[in-house]
């Protein structure tokens, strides 16, 4: 079978789409790699909430999908808006990669050690939420581009830190000097962060048996419950959100934050069930934070839920 994979033309994106490729090339498929370049790219230096979100990051991708041009899409899961369009299906989540995010600076502090007033940068209004929580004293400060662009402005000097995420830099095979992991109870990521989701149209039997094999599991139904978290908070890229689900024997635990955009309000929840319940475990916690006023800081969001590197 021949199978042509779009994906964004980032370094990133396009070593994501190889680990996917090389699955289905060990599997007898002949794969093209088709980069595809996304409206999120060519507005590299806009901040992403006056464009709509990172949906946006998605979208040439998938309308290459939609009409044949490829026939599977390789994204970051947390990029992706939690409701598909009809005809498109997640075909298969491989094995999750490392969730957390990093902080890198560029004499090797931690955290901790950063002076009062140190610049941190940061993609999303989720991570400037949670460093500002911690070290309400440091300066935080948008940043843009891909993994290799920020890491170049950190060593320019625009920064004294940033925020990644760590599957980005290990899927690149980076470890930057003054990189401290930042502990997922205290810095929850992103819904779908370091999840890669495979998605193609919905009906082919022998392309999607063939996506099947590369299924991992676990990471599926962490995908799961996430999502179905996401959908039912119904959170969009004006507001900092956190969802991460976990394994823990035969107990599925799915985390959730939502906060104001100042990080005055800060609400947290845990639900704990079975597995072969996670997307029902993904509502019960929206519902739970929605019951606890997480609609009122939701309520002046209307735009697509955002992703982050």
């Amino acid at each position: 079978m021949k199978v042509r994979i779009g994906t964004r033309g980032s370094r990133l994106a396009l070593v994501q789409a190889e680990a996917v490729a090389a699955g289905l090339r060990a599997r007898g498929a002949v794969v093209e790699i088709v980069p595809i370049r996304t409206s999120g790219d060519q507005l590299a230096e806009v901040a992403l909430a006056d464009f709509g979100g990172k949906a946006l990051f998605i979208k040439e991708v998938e309308d290459a999908l939609r009409v044949g041009h490829v026939d599977v899409a390789v994204h970051s899961l947390k990029d992706m808006p939690a409701a598909l369009p009809p005809e498109l299906t997640l075909a298969a989540f491989p094995p999750r990669e490392d969730p957390a995010d990093v902080l890198v600076t560029r004499d090797g502090r931690g955290l901790a050690d950063l002076p009062a007033g140190a610049r941190v940068g940061t993609s999303s209004l989720r991570r400037r939420v949670l460093l500002l929580r911690m070290r309400p004293d440091l300066r935080d400060e948008p940043i843009r581009g891909n993994v290799d662009t920020r890491l170049r402005k950190l060593a320019e000097g625009h920064y004294d830190g940033i925020v990644l995420a760590r599957a980005g830099l290990l899927r690149l095979g980076i470890e930057p000097p003054g990189t401290m992991g930042l502990p997922v109870d205290q810095f929850p990521p992103a819904a779908g962060q370091g999840i890669l989701g495979v998605e193609a149209r919905a009906g082919e039997a022998p392309l999607l048996e063939l996506l099947a094999t590369l299924d991992h599991t676990e990471t599926r139904i962490q995908a799961e419950a996430e999502r179905a978290f996401l959908h039912r908070l119904g959170a969009g890229c004006h507001t900092p959100v956190a969802g991460f689900a976990r394994l823990d024997g035969a107990a599925l635990s799915v985390a959730g934050l939502v906060a104001s955009v100042d990080g005055a309000t800060v609400l947290t929840a845990t639900v704990s069930g079975a597995p072969a319940a996670a997307r029902a475990l993904g509502e019960k916690l929206a519902e739970e934070l929605l019951a606890r006023g997480a609609g009122a800081l939701l309520v002046a969001d209307g735009s697509p839920r955002e992703g982050e590197r």
